[in-house]
């Protein structure tokens, strides 16, 4: 008969054979496993080498591409909008350097810039939408009505600017006095709203509006607001375009409000590579393109239907 002792011992005779076996058995897997992972980090490395040659040599085509672009705006652009005005609006987050370019391509093309805007982060912020609209309500010109669809503040701030700063497309005729466009701005501006430098601000045909990378969309409504001020402009003049970096296209930012609604996508032309020479000269041809009725989806973010398009006959 087993003594207890005797059962004892089997017992851990049994776990301590289980534990050699398991060491013995983890020692193997681990060097298998080494062996694999050493096989891997080298095929790993070897793709990283060639999507960094292969990423080295489309970032140098793009770069080319640029260049040939930059260089051949100057043949590009001259009398796209020869005898037509644009005002520019910029929201916070534009880039200096978009600005510039844009600013620059419509001089090449003729256009007069009649103005430029710089949209205060008030002006898109919902918590400010209450003060804004006892504001614009305020500055409304005599004899003339907002909208009755414009009842958020990106819709209403974009129809009165519109109404404002936008020349009427059936007659090309503005629709307030020197005195009332004045008293609006300056209002706007002293509220905290826009901002714009000591230069007179006059009416245009079209409006440009600039935007950046679209990184604070999701604060406090921003992106869906930029999105209905672009197309309340539109709304008012003979046309309008969206132009900001491939951020603004992703949701929320306004380029994507404006894509993702039926209206606007229609309406107002969107560009979303600004930050390359392509997409800044496509910002002016899209100008040309809404004065001919149309409206498109450019560049190479969500939802954009063509890369650009082409020089329009003068």
């Amino acid at each position: 008969m087993i003594s207890l002792r005797q059962h004892a011992v089997s017992l851990v005779a049994i776990f301590l054979a289980l534990a050699v076996g398991v060491v013995l058995g983890s020692q193997t897997v681990a060097a298998d496993l080494l062996h694999g992972l050493r096989a891997d980090k080298t095929d790993l490395r070897k793709q990283v080498d060639t999507i960094s040659e292969q990423n080295g040599r489309l970032s140098g085509e793009l770069n080319a591409a640029d260049r040939f672009i930059a260089g051949s705006s100057s043949r590009i652009l001259p009398g796209t909008l020869i005898d037509h005005s644009v005002v520019v609006f910029t929201t916070p987050d534009a880039d200096p350097a978009d600005i510039e370019a844009v600013t620059n391509g419509l001089d090449t093309s003729g256009a007069t810039v009649t103005g430029k805007i710089a949209l205060a982060e008030a002006l898109l912020d919902t918590t400010e939408g209450d003060r804004l609209r006892t504001t614009l309500t305020n500055v409304i010109p005599a004899g003339a009505q907002l909208r009755s669809g414009a009842v958020d503040q990106g819709s209403m701030a974009g129809d009165l600017l519109g109404l404002v700063l936008l020349l009427d497309p059936a007659n090309s005729q503005p629709r307030s006095t020197p005195q009332e466009l004045s008293l609006a701005l300056e209002t706007l501006r002293g509220g905290g709203f826009l901002a714009y430098g000591d230069t007179p601000v006059d009416p245009a045909q079209l409006a440009v509006v600039i935007t950046g990378e679209g990184a604070r969309s999701n604060e406090n409504g921003q992106g869906s607001n930029i999105a209905r001020f672009a197309g309340a402009l539109r709304g008012r003049g003979a046309g309008a375009v969206l132009a900001g970096r491939s951020g603004a296209a992703d949701a929320p930012g306004p380029i994507a409000a404006t894509r993702s609604d039926a209206a606007l996508a229609t309406t107002v032309t969107t560009v979303d590579n600004l930050d390359r020479e392509i997409g800044r000269v496509t910002t002016v041809l899209g100008l040309s393109e809404q004065l001919r009725g149309g409206a498109g989806r450019y560049g190479t973010g969500t939802k954009a239907n063509s890369l650009t398009l082409v020089a329009l006959p003068h």
